[in-house]
């Protein structure tokens, strides 16, 4: 019974394991190629999903719980910077 307890603990903290292992974050600053100006309102999307976040007011954006899946980020939209 103690070693049927115990395979099944380690069954579930692996089974956790594997599961945050495929799960990410992406970060990144969006800026002007022009200027180096750090873009305002710029939207990010993950291509083939509907995950996106828009640029903070230093260019900043975060997406979290990104799949594993997930390869290519699109910039959408450039709008004007300040």
């Amino acid at each position: 019974m103690e070693r049927k307890l115990v395979l099944l603990l380690t069954y579930l903290l692996v089974s956790i394991g594997l599961l945050t292992a495929q799960i990410s974050r992406v970060t990144g600053i969006v800026k002007s190629a022009d200027d180096g100006e750090p873009i305002i309102g710029a939207t990010i999307l993950v291509e083939g999903t509907s995950m996106g976040t828009v640029t903070d007011m230093d260019g900043k954006f975060e997406i979290t719980n990104l799949p594993s899946s997930a390869k290519t980020m699109v910039k959408t939209t450039t709008p004007r910077h300040a």
